[in-house]
């Protein structure tokens, strides 16, 4: 197995609840704590929870408010299922630019959920007309957009990005642009992408013109591109999910899913199978995409840029039958995860990690060099004694990638959310820099600081032996202080 003696401490544990487990989760309930400025903790961080136990025996939706500088339950809890405004549902979260509120989407009712977070209370809800992926707090910090790929359009295809304002709770515009289904802002909020993975199309956005003029410039395929990305003809997209701007807003870099989402670009020099995915650039001055750059032995859905160096996560096509091997690795997955580092500045591939496998939607640096990398649909795999691996890969990039870099924490689940806590002032046990992982309906706390004597991560995982922190399921986490 690749899976190896893990590098980093996992210092705290979380508790989903099952059927089983429904009295101990009522006999866990406590009244939440009164909500006022001068007893909340100073750094804090939402856990949503759609199962939090409530007085009557149940679970309902809420918002489980984390002591972020001591890792442990404060004892604050937002409930979110009050009359008029409430929500049936707790998921992902966006918080606003000034931290003054926070978004969240209940995918049972859909809906989003306005929290204040001073207040710690449930503002408003806002209906939406279909499920997203995708939303976020524009640069004025009250305007809301959001991807609604399913959503009616009369006389063409499904797909909308609308346009909210949170003053108002209200539609303010709706740009229908057939499967828009992920939102990506450039840094100064003057772009928006919008990308539509099931047309195979990049939609540029300026919502400066939306009351004004033509906000959109759809990017296309050009007719009679080929799939093979050796080809100065090659098509520019290939079910395109994610985009990462450049620090300065004057590239932008598109994931090409490729082969792992249904696609068809392949390149016989440079990808086994024939299959892989890729990464197109986008010059946002001429809004002029170039040739897809190839990714061998991998798919592409999520990336991370820091300091000139984007790493790209993604998982190849499925291992032929009788085969378990991936990039010399032996693994019992049948579809192998692959991290790819690529320089900018040259556009060049400088190294790859085997990491777990699945659909990778989640991407974090924490402290010293701690790549943390989470996937949905993922091979969980019992390695030893039932204890299980599963969706999280945890790689250091403080040196070259390899094999032996990679992490995979015994757990399993898909993983919903990461978050990177602000380094605080180490304290007995507590250490300066973590990281918050939500992965299976579980809170994981992992201690990303390095071992004194040799300045190398730990070399050991522990399991301290510290209460739960969350009671339901843990779905995301964000932190609403800096």
């Amino acid at each position: 197995m690749f899976f190896r003696v893990p590098g980093l401490r996992k210092t705290y544990g979380g508790c989903v609840v099952l059927a089983v487990l429904v009295c101990a989760a009522c006999n866990s309930y406590n009244t939440p704590k009164r909500t006022t400025s001068a007893n909340q903790p100073k750094l804090r961080a939402f856990v949503s929870n759609p199962v939090h136990p409530n007085a009557t025996g149940g679970g309902s939706p809420a918002i489980d408010v984390v002591d972020a500088s001591r890792d442990q339950v404060s004892g604050f809890v937002i409930p979110l299922s009050s009359l008029g405004t409430g929500v049936s549902d707790a998921g992902a979260m966006v918080v606003s630019p000034k931290k003054d509120f926070t978004l969240m989407f209940s995918p049972a009712d859909e809906k989003l959920a306005v929290i204040g977070n001073s207040q710690l209370s449930l503002l408003a809800s806002i209906g939406l007309p279909g499920s997203t992926e995708s939303f976020f707090v524009w640069t004025d910090d009250t305007t809301i957009f959001v991807a609604l790929p399913n959503a009616a359009v009369l006389g063409q295809s499904p797909g909308v990005v609308q346009r909210m304002s949170v003053a108002t709770r209200s539609t303010t515009a709706s740009l229908p642009i057939p499967g828009a289904h992920y939102l990506v802002p450039s840094p100064d909020g003057k772009r928006i992408l919008v990308i539509s993975d099931n047309t195979n199309t990049v939609t540029v956005v300026d919502p400066n013109l939306i009351n004004s003029g033509n906000p959109l410039t759809p990017i296309q395929n050009l007719a009679g591109c080929v799939p093979d990305l050796d080809q100065p003809n090659a098509c520019f997209f290939d079910r395109p999910v994610a985009a990462v701007f450049s620090s300065d807003g004057t590239k932008a870099y598109i994931l090409n899913c490729g082969k792992q989402c249904g696609g068809q670009s392949f390149s016989a020099t440079n990808c086994a199978q024939l299959s892989c995915g890729s990464i197109t650039t986008l010059d946002m001055g001429t809004l002029m995409p170039v040739t897809p750059m190839a990714l061998p032995n991998a798919g592409a859905t999520a990336a991370l840029l820091v300091n000139g160096t984007l790493y790209v996560a993604g998982t190849a096509p499925p291992v032929q039958a009788g085969q378990n091997t991936c990039s010399a690795v032996t693994t019992a997955a049948t579809r192998c995860g692959q991290l790819t580092s690529i320089a900018l500045s040259s556009m060049s591939v400088t190294g790859s990690a085997v990491i777990t496998d699945g659909h990778h939607t989640h991407m974090q640096m924490g402290a010293n060099g701690q790549l943390f990398i989470g996937s949905r649909n993922c091979t969980n795999i019992n390695v030893s004694g039932g204890e299980m691996r599963g969706c999280l890969s945890i790689v250091d990039t403080s040196s070259p990638l390899s094999n032996s870099s990679v992490v995979v924490p015994p757990d399993n689940g898909d993983v919903t959310g990461i978050a990177t806590i602000p380094d605080r002032p180490p304290s007995g046990q507590i250490s300066p820099s973590v990281v918050y992982v939500c992965e299976g309906g579980r809170l994981r706390v992992y201690d990303t600081s390095r071992d004194p004597s040799s300045n190398k991560p730990r070399d050991k995982l522990e399991v301290l032996t510290i209460p739960p922190t969350v009671i339901g399921q843990a779905i995301d986490v964000a932190v609403v202080d800096f």
